[in-house]
């Protein structure tokens, strides 16, 4: 039996394709919320269960472990601590974490979280002598649909604004994935039954300093953008305004200090363990933003 969490949310929607594509002829088992749209589950084909229910809820996720044999987390990283505690209490043997670059940031803020869930999910395993498998894949800065709130954040500046504030000239390197290539690869790892345990980047094709990605972005919206350098201090300071104006609701202070950072990894790991291979920004980009244009007209 396999459980996904997440299978309604943005890559979770691309690997579920991955598995009707592929004709996937075991038990799955899904938890979903219960205003989850679940028409795409409803049509796929597929000897799939869904439950309704709380990943915070530590009894109801021990129940919808029981004999299930691999797990698939792609739902928040927030939720790990308890979907590890019912896959040991349920002897599950192998798991696969969908977690983050974020936890590589020199920003205490944007990773000291990240290390503390996974070093709970460390003691948990040795507390109990599990010899539960344990995979974590690790995507860059995500994209590829409309709702994604990292690259349609910049789309849609992009699109309305001719003089473009970047931060230290744009130099800061990323490398930007895909939702499409997540989905292919969470179906290529779970596939490679031989891998236990491992820690997967799962990066784009190749890094891309901020301008380029800005402008990249300009080329294909047909806009002729002019940017500007806006210093690293400063871009902090306003954001800090921003969160004390609105009372903490608008809270950017990380996200700007993040864009003053290199965000690129190399996935050769992925690539060499179940030939991961990522589609090229541009190509990934010019999906997006056609769709954007699509729901804007």
């Amino acid at each position: 039996m396999l459980l996904i969490t997440g299978i309604t949310g943005h890559s979770g929607k691309y690997f579920l394709q991955e598995l009707i594509k592929n004709r996937y002829d075991g038990p799955v088992r899904c938890i979903v919320r219960e205003t989850s749209d679940t028409s795409m589950i409803d049509n796929a084909g597929l000897n799939i269960e869904k439950v309704i229910g709380d990943l915070d809820d530590q009894e109801f996720m021990n129940e919808v472990m029981v004999g299930v044999n691999t797990v698939l987390h792609i739902a928040s990283i927030f939720y790990s601590v308890s979907v590890m505690k019912a896959a040991v209490e349920n002897d599950v043997k192998r798991a696969i974490f969908v977690h983050t670059t974020g936890i590589y940031s020199k920003y205490k803020s944007a990773s000291e979280e990240y290390k503390n869930i996974e070093q709970t999910i460390d003691g948990i395993i040795k507390k109990s002598n599990s010899t539960i498998g344990l995979i974590y894949l690790r995507p860059t800065m995500i994209y590829g649909y409309t709702n994604d709130r990292n690259m349609i954040v910049f789309i849609k500046m992009v699109d309305r604004l001719r003089l473009f504030p970047i931060i230290d000239h744009g130099r800061n390197m990323l490398q930007p994935v895909n939702g499409r290539d997540l989905g292919k690869a969470y179906y290529q790892i779970l596939s490679q039954s031989n891998i236990i345990s491992g820690d997967y980047i799962l990066s784009g094709e190749k890094p891309t300093s901020m301008k380029d990605l800005f402008e990249l972005i300009s080329y294909h919206l047909g806009k002729k953008t002019t940017f500007i350098s806006v210093p690293l201090a400063l871009g902090e300071f306003m954001a800090k305004c921003l969160k004390v104006f609105t009372f903490g609701k608008v809270d950017y202070i990380e996200r700007v200090q993040r864009m003053g950072e290199d965000r690129n990894f190399s996935h050769k790991e992925a690539a060499k363990e179940f030939e991961y291979s990522p589609m090229p920004l541009s190509e990934g980009l010019k999906l997006e933003i056609e769709d954007y244009l699509n729901k804007v007209k």
